[in-house]
C-alpha cells in the first residue's frame, strides 16, 4: 500500500453513508458539524451555493466536488441569502438514503457522502488539509475523478444487485481521487509545503512508501536514508521538516496505527499483532502500544468490542 491508499483504508471506521438530496427552489439546508468525520458532496444536477461560517459563499455547478475533511458545519442553498433549514441527514446510517427539500421550482441534485474516522488515529495528512477543498468541474482534467462521480451517480440513482459493494468501493475511489486531485493542484514541488511536499518529494516519498509497505522491518534512520538515496543526517532533517516529526517517531506512530486496526478488525492474537508490526516480544509491543494509545492492547480490543 502507498500512503494515500493507507489514509483511505486504515483511517475510516465502519461503513460509509450516502444521501441523494433532491433540492427544489426555493431551498436552503444547514448541515451541522459531525466531529470525527469527513465528507464530500457532488453536484449531480443543477447548481447551488456552499455556505460556511468563516468564509464567503462559494458557487457550485454541475460536476463540482467539495471535500470537507474535518466534518465542519456548512450550508447549501439555491441563493446565498436564503434562510437555512436544519438537515436531518446526520441521522441516516444506511448506505443509500434520500431526502427532499424546498418547493416546486428548479431541481438541484446533490450526492452527500460521509465517513466516520478513527478519532484517535486520524492520519496527519487529513489534519493538514484545509477545511474545504473545492474541485470545480470547469477546471477540466482529473478524468478518473469525473468517471468515478458519473459511475457513483448512476449507481445511487438505480441500485441493483451488488450495489452495496459497488458504491462502497466507488466512495473509497472517489475520496482517493479527490486527495490526488487536490495535491496535483497545489503547484510546483518547490512551492509545496507540509504533507503535499512530502508526498511530492522523491526522497521522502520513497521513505514513506517503504514504511507503509513494510512497517515490521527493522528500519533505522540510516537504512531509511539509504533506501531513499540520501545521507542519514540529510534524510533526518528533510523528513522531519516535511512530515513534522522524526522518521522513527512516524514509524512508531504508523506501527501502532496498524496494530490498532488489526486489534479492531481481526482475530489475530496480541502476540501475532506484535510480530506483524515489528516487535520481537509481546511485552515490548504492549509498552509501546500503551505509550501511544494510553491503554494496553488487550484492553484496547475489549473497549472496541464493548463500543
Amino acid at each position: 500500500m502507498d500512503v494515500l491508499s493507507d489514509v483511505i483504508a486504515f483511517m475510516r471506521c465502519g461503513r460509509p453513508t450516502s444521501a441523494r438530496l433532491s433540492l427544489r427552489a426555493p431551498w436552503g439546508v444547514w448541515f451541522h458539524q459531525i466531529p470525527g468525520s469527513a465528507g464530500f458532496h457532488v453536484v449531480l444536477r443543477g447548481s447551488c451555493w456552499l455556505l460556511r461560517q468563516d468564509g464567503e459563499p462559494m458557487p457550485l455547478s454541475m460536476g463540482d466536488v467539495v471535500f470537507l475533511p474535518h466534518g465542519d458545519s456548512f450550508g447549501l442553498a439555491d441563493d446565498p441569502e436564503r434562510p437555512l433549514a436544519r438537515s436531518d441527514c446526520e441521522a441516516h446510517s444506511e448506505l443509500f438514503a434520500s431526502a427532499d427539500y424546498g418547493g416546486t421550482g428548479v431541481e438541484t441534485v446533490v450526492l452527500s457522502c460521509g465517513y466516520a474516522l478513527d478519532r484517535d488515529r486520524t492520519h496527519p495528512i487529513l489534519g493538514a488539509l484545509p477545511s474545504v477543498i473545492h474541485l470545480p468541474a470547469t477546471l477540466g482534467g482529473h478524468q478518473e475523478l469525473r468517471s468515478a462521480v458519473e459511475l457513483l451517480g448512476t449507481e445511487i440513482d438505480n441500485p441493483r444487485l451488488g450495489s452495496d459493494t459497488v458504491v462502497t468501493s466507488l466512495l473509497d475511489m472517489l475520496q482517493l481521487y479527490v486527495l490526488r486531485a487536490y495535491f496535483d493542484t497545489q503547484g510546483e514541488p518547490c512551492e509545496l509545503s507540509g504533507w503535499a511536499a512530502a508526498l511530492a518529494d522523491p526522497v521522502i516519498g520513497r521513505a514513506l512508501d517503504a514504511i507503509h509497505r513494510d512497517p515490521a522491518r527493522r528500519w533505522t534512520v540510516e537504512s531509511l536514508g539509504a533506501h531513499a538515496g540520501i545521507s542519514r543526517a540529510g534524510f533526518a532533517r528533510r523528513f522531519t521538516g516535511l512530515v513534522g516529526q522524526p522518521p522513527l517517531a512516524y514509524l512508531t506512530w504508523w506501527r501502532m496505527s496498524t496494530a490498532a486496526r488489526m486489534l479492531r478488525e481481526s482475530d489475530a492474537s496480541v502476540a501475532e499483532v506484535a510480530e506483524r508490526v515489528g516487535y520481537g516480544s509481546e511485552f515490548a509491543f504492549g509498552n509501546a502500544f500503551k505509550r501511544e494509545l494510553g491503554v494496553p492492547p488487550g484492553r484496547y480490543r475489549r473497549q472496541v468490542e464493548v463500543s
